[in-house]
C-alpha cells in the first residue's frame, strides 16, 4: 500500500497571469488544459514538474466553490493536494469507516481512473485527494496520469526545477491537523528536521506549520527540487514574484527553493 504526492492545485483569480507567472520562473511548459472542469464553473492549465504537476484553476462563473474559497482565503491560494494511491476501493472503505466523506467519486473507466475528492470539512487544511491509475504503468514515478492527459511527459522541462518534494499546510493547531490527515493516509506523524509535525508519503513531506498570515488554515506552500536557483529568482524578478533568495510566491503559495 503506498500513497504519492502526484499533483498540487491552485485556484486563482486569474489564469493568463498566473500561467505567465508559473512559466516564467519555473521555465515550465504547460501540458494540458482539462474540459472536464468547465462542469464545476472553472478553467485550467497543468504544467509537469518532472513527473509531478501543477495545475491552476480559475472561476469562469459566478459562485463557485473555487471563487468562494478565494474570498474566504483573501486571494489566490493553494486548493487540493493530489495524491496517486495503488488501491483506492481499500482507501474508500476506511475513509467511510473514519467519518470522512467523499465529496466527489470520480470513476472514468476508459481512462482507468478512479479517485476520491475528500469533503474538506472532515479532513481540514485543503482538500485530500487520492486517486488510483489501473494501468499497466502504474507502480512506475513516471506512469500514466490521466488528469495530465496522455501525452505531459513531452512537455516536462526540469532546467530550473524537478520536483515537488513537500506540502506546506497551516493551520491554528498544526499538530491536530496532522493527526487527522496522518488517520487518513494510515500513516505516522513524525517531527521533521525543524520540529514541524510531519507525514511521509513515498515521494515527499506533507509538512504542518503554525497558520501566522491571517489567512485561516489552508494549503500555504510547497517545496521545489531546485536545479538552477538564478534562472527561477531572475524571473521571478521579473514577474516580481521574489520573496527572497529561498522563497518566491506563485498562486497564492509560497514556494520554497530546495537543493
Amino acid at each position: 500500500m503506498w500513497i504519492r504526492l502526484r499533483q498540487i492545485a491552485v485556484v486563482t483569480s486569474d489564469l493568463l497571469k498566473t500561467s505567465l507567472d508559473v512559466q516564467t520562473v519555473l521555465g515550465v511548459e504547460a501540458c494540458h488544459t482539462d474540459p472536464g472542469v468547465g462542469v464545476f464553473g472553472l478553467k485550467n492549465t497543468l504544467w509537469p514538474i518532472g513527473n509531478q504537476f501543477l495545475e491552476c484553476v480559475t472561476p469562469v462563473k459566478e459562485e463557485t466553490a473555487g471563487g468562494r474559497y478565494i474570498q474566504r482565503r483573501g486571494g489566490d491560494t493553494g486548493y487540493m493536494v493530489i495524491n496517486q494511491v495503488d488501491d483506492v476501493a481499500s482507501r474508500m472503505a476506511h475513509v467511510d469507516s473514519i467519518g470522512v466523506r467523499v465529496a466527489n467519486h470520480m470513476e472514468y473507466d476508459k481512462a482507468n481512473f478512479e479517485g476520491l475528492q475528500l469533503h474538506p470539512a472532515d479532513t481540514g487544511g485543503s482538500f485530500f485527494e487520492m486517486d488510483q491509475m489501473k494501468t499497466t504503468d502504474a507502480e512506475e514515478l513516471s506512469g500514466s496520469w490521466w488528469p495530465a492527459g496522455s501525452g505531459w511527459s513531452a512537455f516536462s522541462r526540469t532546467e530550473r526545477v524537478s520536483g515537488i518534494s513537500a506540502a506546506e499546510l497551516q493551520a491554528a493547531e498544526p499538530e491536530k491537523l496532522a493527526a487527522r490527515w496522518a488517520q487518513i493516509a494510515q500513516l505516522d506523524v513524525v517531527a521533521d528536521e525543524s520540529g514541524h509535525a510531519s507525514i511521509e508519503f513515498d515521494n515527499a513531506t506533507i509538512r504542518f506549520v503554525e497558520a501566522t498570515d491571517g489567512r485561516g488554515d489552508g494549503l500555504g506552500g510547497i517545496d521545489l527540487i531546485c536545479n538552477d536557483r538564478d534562472a527561477v529568482l531572475e524571473g521571478a524578478t521579473q514577474r516580481d514574484c521574489i520573496v527572497n533568495d529561498h522563497q518566491v510566491s506563485l498562486g497564492g503559495l509560497r514556494v520554497y527553493l530546495r537543493d
